[in-house]
């Protein structure tokens, strides 16, 4: 590849990277207006139609032998297996909050994510973490303790999203698989129970057709499309830029949430939560300059 197609490809991959993290944080909008259906029954019309998109661009784009590689593989199987009940949780804790008005605590959740994945690394897969790191992470905790010595309580949806979330990293770490296929298997052996439950439940007249006009309940049945676009422009970010951008870039979307959150919905936002904000960012600010510094040394190796 020579050095224009190289430039065009870096380019590409940034614009993709921008408007996967745009799309994601205006996702809370699209999820609020598909009220007065409950949050239960949008994820299972959620994972139906994950399974059913990805499915529709396996076909289109993989060949049958690519398709079925996972089923011979057991190990990597039963990992995206386990891979699709914990991000079925993480679209859970996620969709509650914001249809029940915590988008706040969702974006305290992604902002907190790269830092529980990094504490993930060093118990679980021994890695170190560098000073920039360390200071980030201390400065995590210290903005999570404000908020639960504020309120007395522990923050439970920004920690179920961001240990969700983490988890759901861990157990994919190492998993080389195209995105779309990787998606299609975390999702399609939840889809038939899915299925059956959304069928049970407009039957007996308790789904989304009793609640919702013609209108919503075509902007529900967007939802595999909401969903699997923007894990689709993140994966052709990935291949086109690198890992310090991916990451980078990771925060622009809990704050379109967070702006979205104050001004578009009007949530109460307490000082201390602006205070343990402020901790975090400056945290990000210091994690963002460890990785770099990873970035800038495996690059020197």
């Amino acid at each position: 590849m020579d050095r224009l197609d190289s430039k065009k490809e870096y380019r590409q991959g940034i614009i993709s990277v921008l408007l996967c993290n745009t799309l994601w944080g205006l996702l809370p909008i699209y999820w609020q207006w598909l009220i007065p259906i409950d949050s239960i029954t949008i994820i299972y019309y959620r994972v139906f139609l994950v399974a059913l998109v990805c499915l529709l661009v396996a076909l289109k784009v993989h060949t049958k032998e690519e398709i079925l590689a996972p089923l011979r593989n057991k190990s990597q199987f039963i990992r995206l297996i386990l891979a699709g009940l914990v991000i079925t949780l993480n679209w859970s804790i996620y969709i509650y909050a914001v249809n029940s008005g915590r988008v706040i605590q969702t974006s305290i959740g992604y902002y907190m994510e790269p830092l529980v994945v990094c504490l993930f690394g060093m118990f679980i897969f021994k890695e170190k973490a560098n000073k920039y790191k360390a200071v980030a992470l201390i400065m995590g905790a210290i903005g999570v303790l404000a908020v639960i010595l504020y309120f007395k309580q522990v923050p439970i949806i920004a920690l179920g999203v961001s240990i969700s979330f983490s988890i759901y990293a861990a157990i994919k770490r190492g998993l080389q698989m195209p995105p779309t296929l990787s998606l299609l298997y975390e999702t399609i052996f939840l889809a038939p129970i899915a299925l059956v439950i959304i069928i049970v439940k407009e039957i007996n007249g308790t789904g989304a057709l009793v609640v919702a006009d013609p209108g919503k309940y075509a902007l529900l049945l967007l939802c595999g499309f909401c969903t699997a676009i923007p894990m689709m422009l993140f994966a052709n970010a990935a291949n086109k830029t690198n890992m310090f951008i991916l990451g980078l870039t990771e925060y622009i979307s809990p704050t379109i949430a967070l702006v979205i959150s104050i001004f578009y919905f009007k949530e109460d936002f307490a000082p201390v939560q602006l205070i343990a904000f402020a901790i975090i960012w400056v945290g990000l600010i210091f994690f963002s300059m460890g990785e770099y510094k990873e970035y800038k040394n495996a690059g020197t190796e």
